[in-house]
């Protein structure tokens, strides 16, 4: 194998390791709130840290391929890809930690209810999240296509979050039903950010940004 190829094939490694510890945050983070546990969301918010690592160490990996190897074509549309979706991975490792932070301002307050629409969120976006980096590795464009299309579930679900948050302002805790709204909105920006990655790996497929 050529050292090229083996480069790119760890470069596949490292951006699967991001992906495994941004969807960690999300599912930490989403316990954390659910449970009202300030330890765990602290440590959420440390793992910001890691994830702010790994897209170092990534885009030091993109930046060596293309002044080593100056690939071009597909080749070159892999790795440039690759650099747009570790800034969207980045961004939700820092929207986890969004959310965290806001769980321990809520200080283990009473929830103002069951919040069905928030609670189906977090497993919408690591769907998207997941689904969006195993197409990249597999270069699998009707599953990129896919997250794609899946974004509108997310977007249905944080407007119907706001609907459900705003019939409750009129006699419930206004201050803490604000903390909810946005929590809905980081979980719908991580969907737009699994979305770009989605786009990402569309780009390095096909060569197109639409």
């Amino acid at each position: 194998m050529r050292r090229f190829d083996k480069q790119l094939n760890d470069l596949n490694d490292k951006l699967l390791g991001m992906g495994a510890l941004v969807e960690k945050s999300i599912k930490l983070a989403t316990q954390a709130l659910k449970e009202q546990d300030t330890e765990l969301a602290k440590k959420i918010i440390g793992l910001r840290s890691d994830v702010e690592k790994k897209e170092k160490r990534i885009e030091s990996l993109c930046l060596k391929l293309i002044m080593q190897h100056q690939p071009v074509a597909r080749d070159l549309r892999f790795i440039s890809a690759a650099l747009k979706m570790i800034t969207d991975m980045e961004r939700i490792g820092k929207q986890a930690a969004d959310i965290s932070e806001i769980t321990l301002n809520m200080n283990g307050a009473p929830y103002i209810g069951e919040l069905e629409h928030l609670s189906k969120m977090p497993a919408a976006t690591v769907k998207m999240v997941t689904e969006s980096i195993d197409a990249y590795v597999k270069k699998d464009l009707e599953l990129a296509k896919s997250v794609i299309e899946y974004d509108d579930v997310v977007d249905s679900l944080f407007n119907a979050v706001k609907f459900d948050l705003f019939q409750a302002i009129k006699n419930q805790n206004s201050e803490q039903i604000l903390d909810l709204l946005m929590i809905a909105k980081y979980y719908e920006r991580i969907g737009d950010h699994a979305c770009n990655i989605a786009k990402s790996v569309v780009f390095s497929i096909t060569g197109s940004k639409e």
